[in-house]
């Protein structure tokens, strides 16, 4: 087993523990910070709870593992973000593939700006005429 799939089982079983972690302490009301007591997660008293102090621990680990992780994943890729795969699939053309030329408007130019106008201009006349 590479450190890969190490890291991945270590990053699951620490976010199952984190969920639980979280999941197991006690509400302190007033969601979003509103209410609350005044024993609450930003006293000394509740700073000091083994639950908040476990699931700050899961956390700091949760993050450092998924950092850990990127630099990892980023090692073993093969130096390219972009995915080229494709590009090693895809069949060669074949003449009966090939696109075919316009029949309406050939260019009669080696300038693409002239062919494209030509093109428009004809494909126009050819809709005019079938509104008629």
């Amino acid at each position: 087993m590479g450190l890969f799939q190490f890291l991945i089982i270590l990053q699951g079983t620490v976010a199952f523990g984190l969920v639980v972690a979280i999941l197991m302490q006690r509400s302190e009301g007033g969601g979003l910070g509103v209410g609350g007591s005044p024993s609450g997660l930003m006293s000394a008293r509740g700073a000091a709870d083994f639950m908040t102090r476990l699931t700050s621990f899961l956390a700091i680990l949760f993050i450092s593992l998924s950092v850990a992780l990127a630099f990892v994943a980023a090692k073993q890729s093969s130096g390219s973000t972009i995915d080229d795969s494709f590009e090693r699939t895809a069949p060669e053309p074949t003449s009966e593939l090939a696109p075919t030329q316009n029949p309406i408007a050939p260019p009669t130019s080696d300038d693409p700006l002239e062919a494209a106008a030509a093109a428009a201009a004809a494909s126009e006349e050819d809709s005019q005429g079938s509104r008629e």
